[in-house]
């Protein structure tokens, strides 16, 4: 049986530029902690791949400075969406649930589908707009790197100019970002194919298993390291 790939999660590449005092704050007080994770298909799961929000609620529950506290993370995932269908959707799946941080997902399909790029950043714009006024924490995940989305000059093109724009974007709301591309991106320059980053379906989208679980990885690394800082700065 091979020996499974060690995972990079590159803190340097991820780390979040603000704290996230709201989750920090429920961490400390309250035993259960809601968090909604709002996106496409690399939210909510394709191809019989685990994906991120159940894998990071099983990562933190089961890290020894969780202390036994109940975090639900709520998959509203919905495959083939990007930020215009995802930005209707704030109300009914991000303020009803009243959590205490919300994980936005975008990029993807805007690559994939070739979304229009102002309208694609104006509803961004706005849905960051809207979460601003509310007492939770942001961070926003941007695309995968794989075959479909950077597979080609024109795509690479296109995949950059969009990932350029979120995260000017996330930058102007002083929203955190994740930067998933650019690790993904640091993981082929190191030398892993391209072919082993998605889960081998015939679009060549979707993230591994492998990729999926180190990208989670990634994600926990940098919002225990956020969460550090904003408990740090409170004290």
């Amino acid at each position: 049986m091979p020996t499974p790939r060690p995972c990079e999660t590159h803190l340097e590449l991820v780390k979040f530029s603000y704290g996230l005092p709201h989750l920090a704050q429920a961490l400390e007080r309250e035993r259960k902690v809601k968090i909604v994770a709002l996106g496409s298909s690399s939210t909510a799961g394709a191809d019989r791949i685990l994906p991120f929000p159940p894998r990071l609620e099983m990562l933190w529950r089961n890290q020894k400075q969780s202390f036994g506290r109940m975090i639900d993370i709520i998959n509203r995932g919905i495959g083939g969406q990007e930020a215009p269908e995802e930005f209707a959707r704030i109300e009914s799946d991000v303020i009803a649930e009243a959590p205490v941080m919300v994980i936005w997902q975008v990029g993807t399909n805007a690559v994939y589908k070739n979304y229009n790029f102002d309208q694609v950043q104006a509803t961004l714009e706005a849905g960051l707009d809207v979460l601003a006024g509310l007492p939770l924490d942001v961070v926003v995940m941007d695309s995968q790197y794989t075959q479909a989305i950077v597979g080609t000059p024109d795509l690479l093109k296109l995949a950059n100019q969009f990932m350029s724009m979120i995260a000017d974007v996330a930058a102007s709301r002083k929203a955190n970002l994740f930067c998933r591309f650019a690790l993904m991106r640091q993981w082929v320059d190191a030398g892993i194919p391209l072919s082993e980053l998605d889960d081998g379906a015939q679009e060549h989208l979707h993230t591994s298993e492998w990729a999926t679980d180190c990208v989670t990885q990634a994600l926990l690394g940098a919002i225990n390291d956020a969460v550090a800082r904003s408990a740090s700065a409170s004290s």
